[in-house]
């Protein structure tokens, strides 16, 4: 059961994304375009809201897909190499077969921004610079930061993943 936090900011974020949408019909993010997927600075951090999501979605899964998601997390090791491939990401279909039970960091990549951090798709930027996407408002991802943090503290999908996969023998 999703927390009502948590199904609040999912809210927002998917009404900023629908607008966006709405707006631009030609928005990269969609069904099949994976390269932010295969591009990660890092491994994902979850809240413990956002991890139970996800384990429902995970829980879901056949047991031979969840292997090799479980084998793709154990090659990450601790200290990725970057880029970082999700270890979710299905490589022959190109999408995620927890799509509706996704991060917060994955619901909003490609549609807010934090410059600070880098945390934005170059793609959508080097559109937006050359003209094809006029007047873009990209959502604010400060915003969201701070909605994540009244979550509770954060920790990597690897380690909520290793520490499930340890519970279940």
């Amino acid at each position: 059961m999703t927390s009502a936090p948590l199904r609040l900011l999912h809210t927002d974020i998917d009404e900023r994304v629908h607008l966006i949408r709405e707006g631009h019909g030609d928005w990269l993010c969609g069904k099949g375009c994976d390269r932010c997927c295969k591009r990660l600075a890092d491994v994902p951090q979850l809240t413990g809201a956002e991890w139970a999501l996800l384990q429902e979605g995970l829980a879901a899964l056949p047991p031979d897909h969840l292997d090799l998601i479980a084998t793709r997390i154990t090659a990450l090791g601790p200290t990725p190499a970057r880029p970082v491939t999700c270890p979710l990401l299905d490589p022959d279909s190109g999408a995620c077969p927890v799509y509706a039970q996704r991060p917060v960091a994955c619901r909003t990549y490609g549609f807010y921004v934090d410059r600070e951090r880098g945390l934005y798709c170059r793609d959508i930027e080097q559109q937006v610079a050359d003209g094809a996407l006029d007047q873009v408002i990209w959502g604010n991802h400060e915003v969201i930061e701070h909605a994540l943090a009244r979550l509770g503290p954060q920790r990597s999908l690897t380690a909520w993943f290793e520490d499930w996969q340890a519970q279940r023998g």
